[in-house]
């Protein structure tokens, strides 16, 4: 099958002891949705498990640093205030270090397949329960993915609201990595599940969702590999 690699940027909502005081007093806000994605850590050690790849991920808080913006982007209102050689330090441990992990794994997936395809997964808290994949407008590979996935997810046995988005702009990791390796080389796409499955089991168990999600995929990735391993039909 084509290579599958799976990240996690806002998986946690850790605070290394070095920068504690920039959130004293905050801890509360560091804790909700505001600070890190519930489920979305879970969801991707499913995925990295059943595909048996190494899973990469953010090790901090997205209020210190956010692993999917770039600029002052990756800024929040906390560490805003730091200064430019914190920020500096910031990138070095964190954003670098979570870059270069991705670039050694797909340069090694590259070596065996021409092409390799990044699953970057998010879990969001919007009222609505909804799976979302997103791929950008300009990646006809990432969208086919997209499109087959999502078309496999809406094959289920209870209501499920799936959504396939062709978007502008994709996090900062991915839009780096493409320019990187190319776009022949590289897809991406964005999984956004709603923080509803995992914190409220609604309207789905998420062991049920997650269940769901993977064994689509893993029907997805041979469906597209049989697809593109086939020959073309010869013309009349």
């Amino acid at each position: 099958m084509v290579p599958l690699l799976f990240s996690c940027e806002n998986a946690t909502c850790a605070i290394p002891e070095a920068w504690r005081d920039l959130f004293r007093g905050s801890e509360e806000i560091v804790a909700s949705t505001e600070g890190w994605e519930p489920g979305a850590l879970n969801l991707a050690q499913g995925f990295a498990m059943k595909f048996r790849t190494p899973l990469v991920y953010g090790d901090v808080t997205r209020l210190l640093i956010d692993l999917d913006a770039a600029g002052d982007a990756r800024w929040s209102r906390f560490s805003s205030q730091l200064t430019d050689a914190q920020h500096t330090k910031l990138v070095e441990r964190h954003e670098t270090k979570h870059h270069d992990m991705l670039v050694a794994q797909i340069t090694e997936a590259i070596r065996r397949d021409p092409q390799v395809v990044h699953v970057m997964i998010h879990t969001t808290p919007d009222e609505d329960a909804v799976v979302a994949l997103e791929a950008h407008e300009d990646d006809a590979s990432g969208t086919a993915w997209a499109t087959a996935w999502s078309s496999a997810i809406r094959k289920a046995d209870e209501p499920l609201r799936v959504e396939t988005r062709s978007v502008p702009v994709m996090p900062a990791g991915a839009a780096s990595l493409r320019l990187f390796f190319g776009s022949a080389a590289y897809a991406a796409i964005v999984l956004r599940v709603s923080q509803s499955f995992f914190l409220e089991n609604r309207p789905w168990r998420w062991e049920k969702l997650k269940k769901h999600l993977i064994d689509t995929l893993v029907a997805t990735a041979r469906e597209l590999t049989v697809s593109q391993e086939s020959p073309s039909s010869p013309g009349c």
